[in-house]
């Protein structure tokens, strides 16, 4: 029996990658659309039609891709390395950038036009040095130790009731935070935990006179005699800082000797010794803050709140691809042309075998996949190891290498001796 004669309607693949690309088809078969609108972006993707065609031998064997799949792979490639470069580079910032004004972004990433940064392109800027985070851990340091800080500290008092030892000041203050609109910490209370820094009470204030007939300028008497009487007849010169740290001295000595009540506080309720009684101080003053969750700010340290809090809020777009140079643009054509590959894996990878007269075809999808996993892997790492040899923390190392061999090396340079 002969064998029949094969006629097929066609001999020909029929998506076949084609040698070139053709500009004006780039920006319609793009899936994102970021870059459509760069002329330099839509030559640089028709370009890659060709490497990628020459690349995988499309001149000896059909590549089953459209040109529309490499247009994609290089808007891929693109946003690829946009992503590893912005994540190097807040790295280097985000510290420096934390608590200031931060953008609003649309679903590719790009900041929201008529934002206030909108074009501004600080992705790609230097940042200004700043403490940042550690500005505001020293905030809530120095307002532990009474120096300072942003933390709102109010001031409360307790009307001592006679042979009552015992006050609850949580209760005391949330009552009257509920209640008096007149207090400034009218609301902020509820049931959040105060926290007590002072407490102190005020008794006739001594009658005593530091500074003498001259009003002390520059001049102070005996302080063997103070408290008894003021020594009017005999001075010594002194500077005035001298003055002023012994006035805050004898201060001190009032407070702390004239003193005959004293407290202890246990989960905010205060015990005063002695228990007071009718001769006892009418009211005990004490200065406290309200605990609040550590983004919850008030006053002008209120901004921060909806500022850049990590690298998610940093105002970083993609990176404009003008401004991506010769060396981002062959990572890009590289990485582009992995996923090329990675494509056509997937495209063979339908068929395992294609049946032909007498015979059958074993297509390569296993052998592509595993190239086009392992090249975009090495790809990112490369990239990625040599961004974290480039951060701002390891060119200063560097430099100072530079500069400490550059010393040793002109140590070694004989100084110049003049002969006459």
């Amino acid at each position: 029996m002969a064998l029949p004669v094969l006629k097929p309607a066609s001999t020909t693949n029929t998506n076949v990658l084609s040698s070139t690309g053709t500009v004006g088809s780039v920006a319609a078969t793009l899936p994102f659309g970021i870059y459509a609108s760069s002329t330099d972006f839509l030559s640089g993707a028709a370009d890659q039609v060709a490497y990628t065609y020459k690349k995988l031998g499309g001149d000896i064997l059909d590549i089953e891709l459209t040109e529309g799949n490499v247009y994609s792979a290089y808007e891929e490639a693109v946003l690829e390395y946009s992503y590893i470069v912005n994540v190097h580079q807040s790295k280097n910032s985000l510290s420096s950038f934390l608590g200031h004004t931060t953008a609003s972004f649309d679903q590719d990433g790009q900041i929201k036009s008529g934002d206030s940064l909108s074009g501004s392109n600080i992705e790609l800027r230097y940042p200004k040095f700043d403490y940042g985070y550690v500005r505001r851990f020293a905030d809530k340091t120095v307002t532990e130790v009474g120096l300072g800080g942003t933390t709102e500290i109010f001031s409360g008092s307790l009307t001592t009731v006679s042979s009552k030892a015992d006050y609850d000041l949580q209760s005391i203050i949330s009552s009257s935070a509920g209640n008096d609109t007149t207090k400034p910490y009218y609301g902020k209370v509820g049931d959040r935990r105060i926290i007590i820094r002072r407490m102190y009470y005020k008794t006739p204030a001594a009658m005593w006179r530091f500074y003498g007939y001259y009003g002390g300028f520059s001049a102070v008497g005996n302080l063997r005699t103070y408290g008894q009487y003021a020594d009017d007849s005999t001075f010594d010169i002194v500077p005035v800082w001298q003055n002023k740290l012994q006035s805050i001295a004898y201060e001190d000595a009032l407070n702390t000797r004239v003193s005959h009540w004293s407290y202890e506080i246990k989960d905010n309720k205060v015990r005063i010794h002695p228990t007071p009684n009718n001769n006892s101080p009418e009211k005990f003053w004490f200065n406290f803050t309200v605990e609040s969750v550590p983004w919850s700010l008030s006053g002008s340290a209120g901004k921060s709140v909806t500022g850049i809090n990590n690298m998610n809020t940093l105002p970083f777009q993609n990176i404009a691809y003008g401004s991506i140079n010769s060396i981002g643009k062959q990572w890009i054509r590289r990485f582009a042309l992995a996923l090329a590959k990675e494509m056509l894996g997937q495209v063979r990878g339908k068929f395992a075998t294609v049946p032909i007269p007498g015979e059958s075809v074993t297509l390569n999808a296993a052998d592509l996949l595993g190239q086009a996993k392992a090249e975009q892997d090495a790809l990112r790492e490369e990239l990625k190891t040599t961004f974290d040899e480039l951060t701002y923390s390891k060119l200063a190392e560097a430099d100072g290498t530079i500069s400490d061999v550059v010393e040793k090396v002109m140590a070694d340079i004989p100084a110049g001796i003049y002969v006459g």
